[in-house]
């Protein structure tokens, strides 16, 4: 095959499907020919994107592949080659962070890298060997494989390279030989010595053609020279895998307790702050947002620091259960769906969670820190989000998914390894670090382990990024299944105490919630009941009878006689006060229990004032009244109009969650949310593709016959029908280069060139790498066309800087200024 777009035409249709399915954005939008779709895959925004998702073993095959075919005139190096040049037959031991390998791993996974690497159509194959794809070399950089670029060290260089350099370096003074080696597998530049010993040694290797001069206080290890003294090697050793195979194994038994008891602690604190947040909503701030303050606050409720009040927060904002009402002075309240969540059980509230927080952009490390403004950043701000993020959740959550089950490797060993697997998008440590930390807190991981809930978690988001619903497994009953039974019975105690013997039931954690306070969880959860807390319960509507059958219901036992006095006493004196709006007003049946309330000074506030023995009124409002009274050690209940017993609970506010994650979350009748199929997808497009192709060339062939007064005009007509129909099929347009805005196929000119604009970026791009010799047609500013023979050196960024050998000169022309690209008979 001459070139890469007659490789891409010689794939099956298998493989083109493959293609696109790896590199989606080369589907998007839907190029209409073959020829666009291989100046697409060339062009530098495409390859950068090919190369960010590529391990460091496959850039390693794709830098020696450019470098061994840098001279057009050396020949395509087979796979034995890059075998060789990138170390794998060497003897030396491969990378310190790499797993050491048996015989013959490292060459099976060079061989699995280059077919990586054809897959992706970074290089492709022929029968002379492999090629790199056009343009890869400038994606790569001018420093690939830690050698110096092979242009700037020949042009400075003023003594030409030694042919044995190890000869000449035998000769060399002292500290000559040292200064090489450093410069060897890179960085290829050092800074130059100013005198002494070194510099003299400097002084000698410059002298020696060894090294040049860069500036004058740098210099240059030439790309050739480093080539000779590796022996023809690109790379020291193949970069392998990292092996964690020293990372501590968990029990699987410490692993489901510890991820169970995680999921439930968040489930149980978003609950709390849900049920916080609808009685006092914080407000939002001006440029959107939490306050400080109102974030100290949660924490201080929540029991939590404020790095994880802030996590919590974002979660729940982030699965739709809380959203700012829009509202003339905007709050931060609970969602509709919000009493949905509430109304599941722990496993289907954690999955919902766990889901929104494995799709979210959010970044919640990020609150309490200051942007590049100097602003402090706010929960729920705006800004929070990174597009990124999803993914990286990923990548670090499939590092555990890829290891034994219980192997708990720290952040140092999955941050090696994921800088192993993307080299070019390494990610921040200080990003891993946090992403393993709020999976701790969530739940997906147990003892640093990745549960079996998290692994149903991840492995329900591959199904369904791959379009199959019907494979993927519900993560709710992942966690089910590790959940230890629940238990509806409490331990109550002489000492006002109850101890839970394992995970309360919903009725019971209900019960316990209102009427007691919770001291201590963990295998067991203590709880204590005082007066406030049984008046908690009297002030929901409970009876004291009620609150004692509902105890006794849930005890093993009886209930003990401190709780039963208790109950009683509390509620001996619980609603004997009573509160009114007038604004408000307090009456009650015993006089004495009035006395000296209008007189106090510490009641001042509210505005007292006796309108009989039995009734006094205030200024101020009965929640306020209420609350100021049970300060003070009395018990007061509210009342209507005809005087029925009001309990005063806040009342809840909800509103619509308009930006919660809804993407690949079940839906409410329990079905999977519904994915587009993207094999199906790109097997559409190479569909249109071998059509347009087709009438291509037909249609070429066509023009290229004999003229002959007998030939069938209507069947030709019917064949340029048929390239048109090709043409609109195309649900895209190919890259332009402003010579021609038409979309579809055409043929090429008859000297082997194209007026095409795909065709002819592609062609300058193949010249410029091959560095042979083209004719442009350039259309000036006043419409005049210009034919001129030219080298071809970079094409990017819209534009083609190339030499012009006749002029001795280089020229840089906006690519739409080319009219149309025909080879040179002759090569450079």
């Amino acid at each position: 095959m001459a070139s890469f777009s007659g490789y891409l035409r010689a794939r099956s249709d298998d493989d083109l499907v493959a293609l696109l399915t790896r590199r989606p954005d080369l589907a998007t939008p839907s190029p209409a020919t073959l020829a666009s779709l291989a100046a697409r895959a060339t062009s530098r925004s495409s390859l950068d994107r090919a190369l960010a998702g590529v391990d460091a073993l496959v850039l390693q095959v794709v830098e020696a592949v450019v470098v061994l075919t840098e001279d057009p005139a050396a020949p395509a190096p087979s796979v034995a080659d890059v075998v060789r040049a990138v170390g794998a037959d060497a003897d030396g031991p491969a990378d310190a962070d790499a797993a050491a390998p048996e015989a013959g791993a490292a060459d099976a996974a060079v061989g699995a890298a280059v077919a990586a690497a054809v897959d992706l159509a970074l290089l492709w194959p022929d029968d002379d060997g492999l090629h790199a794809a056009p343009g890869l070399a400038d994606a790569l950089g001018a420093t690939l494989a830690g050698l110096a670029p092979a242009t700037s060290a020949g042009d400075r260089r003023r003594v030409e390279a030694p042919a044995d350099p190890r000869a000449v370096l035998a000769d060399a003074p002292a500290g000559a030989a040292q200064v090489v080696d450093a410069l060897l597998w890179g960085p290829p530049v050092g800074r130059a010595p100013a005198g002494g010993p070194a510099g003299q040694a400097v002084d000698w290797l410059v002298a020696h053609g060894l090294l040049v001069r860069g500036d004058d206080r740098h210099v240059v290890l030439p790309r050739d020279v480093a080539l000779r003294l590796r022996e023809g090697r690109t790379h020291r050793a193949p970069a392998l895998a990292p092996g964690l195979t020293s990372a501590p194994v968990r029990p699987d038994a410490l692993v489901a307790a510890e991820s169970t008891g995680a999921a439930e602690r968040t489930v149980r604190l978003v609950r709390q702050l849900l049920h916080l947040w609808e009685q006092t909503p914080p407000g939002v701030l001006r440029a959107g947002g939490l306050g400080s303050r109102d974030l100290r606050r949660t924490a201080q409720a929540l029991d939590v620091d404020e790095a994880e009040a802030a996590w919590l927060v974002e979660t729940a904002a982030s699965a739709g259960l809380l959203a700012d009402d829009g509202e003339e002075s905007p709050s931060f309240v609970p969602t509709v769906e919000a009493d949905v969540w509430d109304g599941e059980d722990v496993p289907h509230r954690w999955a919902r969670l766990a889901r929104s927080w494995l799709l979210s952009a959010r970044t919640p490390w990020l609150v309490g820190e200051r942007d590049e403004r100097g602003t402090l950043r706010a929960a729920l701000d705006p800004e929070l989000a990174r597009p990124w993020v999803p993914r990286l959740r990923r990548s670090v959550l499939d590092v555990l998914a890829g290891l034994h089950p219980g192997a708990a490797p720290d952040a140092d060993a999955v941050h090696a390894l994921l800088r192993w697997r993307t080299p070019r998008s390494v990610p921040p440590r200080a990003t891993v670090d946090a992403v393993l930390r709020e999976a701790g807190l969530l739940g997906v991981l147990g003892a640093g382990a990745l549960s079996s809930a998290g692994r149903a978690l991840l492995a329900e988001d591959a199904a369904l990024d791959a379009g199959d619903a019907a494979q993927a497994p519900d993560p709710a009953a992942a966690l089910a299944a590790d959940l230890p039974p629940a238990v509806d019975e409490v331990l109550l105690q002489g000492d006002l105490t109850g101890v839970v013997p394992g995970r309360p039931s919903p009725e019971l954690e209900e019960l316990l919630e209102t009427a007691a306070r919770v001291e201590s969880r963990g295998g067991a959860m203590t709880v204590r009941f005082t007066a406030d807390t049984v008046r908690r319960a009297l002030d929901a509507g409970a009876s004291a009878d009620d609150l004692l059958a509902r105890l006794g219901a849930a005890s093993r036992g009886r209930v003990p006689q401190p709780l039963e006095y208790l109950v009683r006493d509390v509620a001996r004196r619980h609603g004997l006060l009573r509160a009114g709006a007038a604004s408000a007003y307090v009456r009650s049946d015993d006089p004495a229990l009035l006395a000296g309330l209008a007189e106090d000074p510490r009641l001042a506030d509210l505005g007292l004032r006796a309108l009989a023995p039995t009734v006094l009124v205030a200024d101020a409002s009965t929640a306020e009244l209420l609350e100021v009274l049970r300060a003070r050690g009395l018990a007061p209940v509210a009342e209507d109009a005809r005087g029925a017993v009001v309990h005063a609970l806040t009342r809840a506010r909800r509103v619509r969650g308009r930006a919660a994650v809804r993407a690949r979350r079940r839906a409410a009748d329990g079905g999977p949310v519904h994915q587009p199929d993207v094999g199906a997808r790109a097997a559409r497009v190479v569909d249109v593709l071998r059509r347009a192709d087709a009438s291509a060339v037909a249609v070429a062939a066509a023009d290229d016959a004999p003229d002959d007064p007998r030939e069938d005009l209507g069947a030709r007509a019917a064949a340029v029908a048929e390239r048109a129909r090709a043409g609109r099929s195309g649900a895209g347009r190919a890259p332009t280069t402003g010579v021609r805005t038409t979309p579809g196929p055409s043929p090429a000119t008859r000297d082997g060139g194209t007026s095409d604009p795909a065709d002819a970026l592609l062609l300058l791009r193949e010249a410029a790498q091959a560095r042979t010799l083209v004719w442009v047609e350039l259309v000036g500013p006043d419409g005049r066309s210009e034919r001129r023979l030219v080298r071809p050196l970079r094409v990017e960024g819209g534009r083609l800087r190339a030499l012009d050998p006749r002029r001795e000169a280089e020229l840089t022309v906006a690519v739409h200024r080319i009219a149309s690209v025909v080879p040179a008979d002759a090569p450079d």
